[in-house]
């Protein structure tokens, strides 16, 4: 399957280098071609935009000569992360537009892959940290007053970026570019040790990279909207209401979780159907054609959302988000 092998920071079996159009499954050819000319010029869009915005973001909170609170601290890493996630998308794009040739030597086909794993998981771990900050504050505010402080925002942030380089030590380890006679490429992929890989990668990337950090997430968010009802009825104390800063956090906080989750759930089902397909759950050309060309595309609405974010802040320094649900 083509995506599995040459898509950014999907993993691969050897057998599975060349895309449907070098198998029996060439129906989608067109589709195929389509990709390799309107893909890269997006992907080039989304990086421009994504790194200016999170430039801009990161301007904001880390020039003025203040201390962060613990809510900024969470989300100027996660304007980092987010910067950092698209320093990898020329690499991608280049990519695709060589019909997933990987023309920049195996240490950029570790480092760029690695990167751009870690930072799929600091992302969806940062994301449940907010909202985590943002329940603490509006549910529990007295009994959660320490663990708000600066330190503990720090440490946990510290440990994210750990998790997510932890969970991409693989990706760095053993990325290679290996040569795809058929196709007359060198393509960057991750060769699976053993069968059972393919298991452990998927619950790796879905289950700890999305099915958890989203029952955490909605969770938490959850309650906040709860809490924030409440408020409106009346019935939360004074000292659970917060200011109009607060307020406006808060809706940042549940903006951004809302955004994400747009932009990365159709990845994951791609990702988990891709796996179906694998274990061969799913067959037949059809399956393998839409599970290939969804994750292409699915992969580049996930990028989408480390150039929306940005925008969002801007809305929040504005004063047009407000407080209420």
């Amino acid at each position: 399957m083509a995506s599995q092998a040459l898509v950014g920071f999907q993993p691969s079996n050897q057998s599975q280098l060349a895309p449907p159009n070098a198998t029996l499954c060439d129906g989608a050819r067109g589709a195929w071609d389509l990709l390799h000319r309107v893909l890269p010029t997006w992907v080039v869009a989304v990086c421009l935009g994504g790194l200016l915005g999170n430039l801009l973001v990161l301007s904001v909170f880390l020039v003025p000569r203040r201390r962060l609170t613990a809510a900024e601290i969470y989300l100027a890493n996660l304007a980092a992360s987010d910067l950092v996630f698209t320093l990898g998308l020329p690499f991608w794009a280049e990519n695709i537009r060589h019909g997933f040739h990987w023309p920049f030597g195996a240490a950029l086909c570790r480092v760029v892959n690695g990167i751009i794993k870690a930072n799929l998981f600091v992302s969806i771990f940062l994301v449940a940290a907010i909202s985590w900050d943002r329940y603490c504050a509006l549910v529990h505010p007295m009994a959660s007053r320490r663990r708000r402080r600066r330190h503990w925002a720090q440490a946990t942030c510290a440990l994210i970026w750990a998790a997510g380089g932890l969970l991409s030590v693989p990706t760095f380890l053993l990325r290679s570019v290996q040569a795809v006679p058929e196709l007359n490429i060198s393509a960057c992929v991750l060769p699976f040790p053993h069968e059972a890989w393919s298991f452990v990668r998927m619950v790796e990337l879905n289950v700890l990279g999305f099915v958890l950090p989203l029952a955490a997430i909605v969770f938490f968010n959850c309650r906040i909207l709860a809490a924030l009802r409440g408020r409106g009825r009346g019935e939360v104390s004074r000292t659970r209401r917060g200011g109009p800063r607060e307020g406006k956090t808060t809706a940042l906080i549940l903006t951004l979780v809302a955004v994400f989750l747009l932009c990365w759930t159709p990845f994951h089902f791609f990702a988990f159907l891709e796996f179906l397909f694998h274990m061969r759950a799913v067959r037949g050309c059809f399956w393998e054609d839409f599970t290939d060309l969804g994750l292409q595309y699915t992969n580049f609405f996930a990028f989408i959302n480390s150039c929306l974010n940005p925008v969002i802040y801007v809305f929040w320094e504005l004063g047009l988000l407000t407080a209420e649900p």
